[in-house]
């Protein structure tokens, strides 16, 4: 049985983290990553010393080099996408053309494995932005809601935009497919740019009784620990009746406000600070959460780490890799 992964995005927080479990499954992963948002650091490191994963340094845009990854791939893991308001606000253009164009790179490379058994594709939460603000909805969210574009000369929409379509290209490429739409993802090596690490930054360096920015802080969110969304995703990828579906990646519950998740992050790092409550960030949905019955259902997994171990566990890791170490993480 051909157990080889390939996982573009592989450098990457959530690719990192699934290639470890996916090893632990006895399966054997082929990292593709240009560095082009992640770095090199001793958990990547420490994960290529293993003699079951290789590790190409790849630009997906490049189709020619693409398909010089062979052809004895059981599935692949598309996670590769450029992302982030930086990208998106700057170059909405080259967000929506390099995502495309690196989709069906992959695609093409699909096609042309000897035993293909599953494409999975990285799509996202913002799918659903455009019929909150168009038509309402109803939250929990679940997979069957119809998808309403957004005005489309804003640059936020090109990300968006550019998944939507990748969903489509996934629904008519002809191949096995599975289709996963993440929902707050947290961890180890997420990057800073998302609240949970950004609120345990402040705190590991304020003093008790000081006050931290919080925005948006009534805004409402269902985040799940890394190793219950990898642990959903290699599900998604063995079982059969995930084939040609379109799932929600995340938790439904808790839903926590900012400011509670913002108090959580302080009491793992041990602080009594005081919350400043400001303004709701630009573009941000009030309430955000998945319908997770369907991917329970199809999977047979639900939650395996709460919001106060899982912030736990985020902590010690940036402790002793960035904030202590003076060093990067990568997203």
């Amino acid at each position: 049985m051909n157990r080889r992964i390939l996982i573009t995005g592989g450098a990457g927080f959530i690719g990192l983290h699934l290639s470890r479990s996916l090893l632990d499954h006895g399966y054997s992963i082929l990292l593709v990553d240009n560095h082009s948002r992640g770095v090199s650091d001793s958990d990547l490191n420490k994960t290529l010393q293993n003699k079951n994963v290789s590790f190409v340094d790849c630009d997906l845009r490049d189709r020619e080099k693409v398909l010089q990854l062979g052809n004895n791939l059981s599935a692949i893991f598309h996670l590769a996408a450029i992302v982030g308001v930086a990208h998106v606000s700057k170059e909405p253009d080259r967000v929506l053309s390099d995502n495309v164009q690196t989709l069906a790179n992959v695609i093409e490379l699909a096609h042309r494995q000897h035993n293909f058994s599953r494409l999975l594709f990285a799509s996202t939460s913002e799918v659903y932005a455009g019929t909150l603000e168009k038509l309402g909805m109803s939250i929990p969210t679940p997979e069957s809601t119809p998808l309403t574009l957004p005005d489309l000369h804003r640059p936020r929409t090109s990300y968006m935009l550019s998944k939507i379509y990748g969903e489509a290209m996934c629904q008519h490429s002809k191949l096995p497919f599975t289709i996963f739409r993440p929902h707050n993802i947290y961890g180890p090596r997420m990057g800073m740019s998302h609240v949970i690490p950004q609120q345990l930054q402040k705190a590991h360096f304020s003093v008790d009784g000081q006050s931290v920015e919080v925005f948006s802080p009534d805004h409402t969110r269902c985040f799940c620990y890394v190793d219950d969304g990898v642990e959903m995703m290699r599900r998604m990828m063995e079982k059969e009746n995930c084939e040609g579906k379109t799932l929600n990646l995340g938790l439904e519950s808790p839903e926590l406000t900012i400011k509670e998740v913002a108090s959580e992050c302080y009491r793992a790092v041990g602080k009594k600070l005081v919350v400043d409550c400001k303004e709701p960030t630009e573009g941000s949905p009030t309430r955000r959460a998945p319908d997770m019955s369907m991917t329970k259902l199809l999977t047979g997994y639900s939650q395996a780490v709460g919001i106060t171990q899982g912030i736990e566990k985020t902590y010690a890791w940036y402790k002793t890799n960035v904030f202590k170490a003076n060093s990067v993480s990568a997203i």
